[in-house]
């Protein structure tokens, strides 16, 4: 349990960041919060895949292998820049939920992932890269809570109406040797970044949501991502207190800074080629395409087809279990019935085995 206070707001948060323990398992708020955003962003982007040109069950793979490749790729980035607290107890890599996770790993490790088992999904990248975009923005905006509840990502010094402080914070500027800027006064105020980077991320997914609708090529929100989280994340990294360093510069400063100008001008010039190529057709989305229009036709015949091999094997066996006596449709008389029945019995653990390979497909 620990303090978290705003005194000028007149503020005070005692915090458990524990939400339940059972012997040695213990059930965090910074990992039920990165949860939350996972499941927020991808209740979204599968409510959104078809608008993008990508069919929801072809997704399902994409997203969990981004998920997986976003966690161990957070947790290995933060890692190799602390190097020093770990090397002596490689155990301690394996407690992610004491904190420790780079956002920036994890947007490096997600796409990596996911766009490879994409491009086996044969999926369209470029707007898998865009709708996973929007998503990191509702993750990235409701996980920073997570941080909140730790009592940590927070800045330098500030007379600032939301200035916040607590008994983890004061520790921490105290005696923490990782202490990044300017010298801070343990005892002060300071910025609450976590919650800067929330809302700028929420705000950011707002305005990239409603500009999806009207984007002109697939990759132009990815772009758009980049740039804007990248440009908030200058700014707030340099409050930081808590940075990862590589020398003196502050890793993730510098990373979003490089993506910010490398997204603006990758952007202009994809612009720039649609423009003068004078051809609507000209790298248009995917999704408005007839080629996706065929593909989603394609696809829901498919399941149609399925759904009614899938009614006929029912009434086959429904047929094939009829009660003694009864003469099944179709049925000429009852002689023969016993290998009729056998038959039928063999016919319909065929059209399981059958089922079953087409759902495993």
């Amino acid at each position: 349990m620990h303090t978290v206070c705003f005194p000028k707001l007149g503020l005070e948060f005692h915090l458990n960041p524990v939400v339940f323990s059972i012997g040695d398992f213990q059930l965090n708020w910074y990992g039920v919060l990165i949860g939350v955003g996972i499941l927020l962003a991808m209740w979204m982007g599968f409510s959104n895949c078809k608008r993008f040109g990508i069919i929801g069950d072809k997704l399902v793979d994409v997203v969990l292998a981004g998920i997986i490749g976003g966690i161990v790729g957070a947790r290995l980035y933060y890692v190799a820049f602390r190097w020093e607290d770990y090397k002596d107890d490689l155990s301690l890599i394996f407690r992610t939920w004491e904190g420790g996770l780079a956002i920036y790993g994890g947007i490096i490790g997600a796409f990596l992932v996911g766009g490879i088992c994409a491009r086996i999904r044969k999926v369209k990248v470029p707007a898998v890269m865009d709708l996973a975009a929007m998503g990191f923005l509702i993750g990235q905006g409701v996980g920073r809570w997570g941080n909140f509840v730790n009592g940590e990502a927070f800045g330098c010094n500030t007379d600032l109406p939301w200035g916040m402080t607590g008994d983890r914070i004061a520790y921490y500027l105290a005696n923490s040797t990782h202490v990044t800027g300017t010298a801070v006064d343990p005892t002060a105020a300071v910025h609450p970044c976590f919650l800067y980077e929330s809302i700028w991320c929420l705000i950011g997914f707002g305005l990239l949501f409603w500009y999806s609708r009207h984007r002109r090529f697939d990759g132009e929100i990815f772009l758009m991502y980049l740039g804007w989280y990248g440009l908030g994340r200058v700014f707030i990294e340099g409050l930081r207190t808590d940075s990862l360093m590589l020398g003196n510069l502050r890793v993730s400063q510098l990373l979003a800074g490089i993506l910010v100008a490398a997204s603006l001008i990758t952007w202009l010039v994809i612009r720039s080629k649609i423009k003068s190529s004078n051809d609507p057709e000209y790298l248009k989305c995917y999704g408005q395409t007839e080629a996706f229009q065929q593909e989603l036709a394609d696809y829901e015949q498919l399941l149609k087809e399925k759904e009614e091999k899938k009614q006929a094997r029912k009434a086959a066996r429904k047929g094939a279990a009829a009660p003694a006596g009864e003469t099944p449709a179709g049925a000429a008389s009852d002689e023969g019935a016993p290998a009729e029945e056998g038959a039928a019995e063999e016919t319909s653990a065929e059209e399981t085995s059958e089922e079953k390979r087409e759902e495993e497909e």
